[in-house]
This record gives structure tokens, sequence and C-alpha cells, in this order.
């Protein structure tokens, strides 16, 4: 009696899989190198090219993954994909969009609260009351926007008034800032604003933070 052929071995998922992963390694090079050649503003276009090649090659890998489920080659060269569009694309996009955000590509913006405390975005005052609070610059940093923002406010109401305890401050820097509801203003929500504005040249940034004051009779 012959003895059955021995089954032939599995070919090894590891070489497609690291060859999806170098694909998409490499393609993350290129769009990187095209990114240093094209863009010369330090914000416009970064934040899309930064997320990119992630959404190319995570939801591409995956589909190329399930459409040719079974076929072990393929199936390890798109999880290399699948794997690429998370190290190194999506964690160096990330990193970058958090540059973005701290050199104030990403816009700024007024945090209003308690002094030493967390934000707020609701108080709620009596009639002829007053609360102090601190209003700062946010989302730019000191040395990517050097010098003062000016500062200013707007309500909603004439009865519902802030005062800032100085006219501009530089980002970072948290600012005394009074809500005072007058007498007689009658119970309502009312939202007032503050926002600071700093130009550079013939550029303009801006950041801005909004309070609602809840008013009890």
């Amino acid at each position: 009696m012959t003895a059955p052929a021995p089954a032939a071995p599995r070919p090894s998922p590891l070489p497609p899989f690291l060859l999806g992963w170098g694909l998409g390694a490499l393609l993350f090079l290129l769009v990187r190198g095209l990114e240093a050649a094209l863009l010369r503003d330090p914000c416009e276009g970064r934040t899309t090219l930064a997320l990119l090649v992630p959404l190319l090659l995570g939801p591409g890998g995956i589909a190329f993954t399930t459409t040719n489920w079974g076929r072990p080659r393929r199936v390890g060269l798109g999880l290399g994909l699948v794997v690429a569009s998370f190290l190194p694309a999506l964690a160096v996009g990330v990193r970058d969009i958090g540059v973005l955000r701290t050199t104030g590509c990403a816009g700024g913006y007024v945090v209003i609260a308690p002094e030493g405390r967390r934000s707020v975005s609701e108080v709620t005052l009596r009639a002829g009351g007053s609360l102090d609070l601190t209003a700062r610059v946010s989302g730019y940093t000191a040395q990517s926007h050097p010098g003062p923002f000016a500062l200013r406010t707007r309500s909603s109401s004439p009865g519902v008034t802030l005062t800032l305890g100085q006219a501009s401050a530089p980002a970072g820097t948290a600012v005394p800032l009074r809500v005072t509801v007058a007498p007689g203003t009658a119970a309502n929500a009312y939202t007032v604003l503050v926002q600071g504005v700093q130009r550079q040249g013939d550029r303009s940034f801006a950041a801005e933070g909004t309070l609602t004051v809840n008013v009890q009779p």
C-alpha cells in the first residue's frame, strides 16, 4: 500500500506582509517628499496631507484583504498595508497635527475659567450680581506668536457686561474678567464673547471664547 503524499506546506504570510508594509511606508515617504517640495505655506494643506496616507492605506488595505480572503499571500500583503497606515503614517500624522496646533495653524480659542480652575461654558448669576473669572488666549504659543493679542468683549444684552483687567495679553497669559448683570435684567440665558486678535504683517490671527450667562431674578 502506497503511503499518501505529504501535504504541501502552506506559504508563509510573513514575506507578503513585509512587502505590504514596505509599500505603505514607501508611499508615506513619497507623500512627505511632495509635501516638502510643494507646500510653502506653514499651515495650508498640511493637515490634509498628514491624513491622506492613513486614509488611503487603512480602508484600501482592508478592502484588498477582504476581497482576497482565502489567498494567504494577498491577505498578508493587505494586512501589511493596514499596519503601515497606523505605523508610520498615522503616528507621524498625529504628531504633525499636534505641531500644527501649537503653532496656531489649527486656530486659536479663548479659555474662560474661574481662577485656577477648569474652563466653564456657562455660569448662573442673579440680576445685580457679578462674578470674577479669567480669560486666556490658547491654541497659540508665545514662541510661535510673540507679542500681545488685543482683547475685546461682546454681549448679546446691554444688561450683561464684561470687564477685562487689561486690554491685551500674550498667548497663555490669564487676564482678569468680571461678568456683571445689571439690576432689573430679565431672567434669560445670554451669550457673551471674548476675542483676542493679533496681527503679523498682513496676516491676522484670532481666538474666541463664548460663555452663557444664565440670569435669575
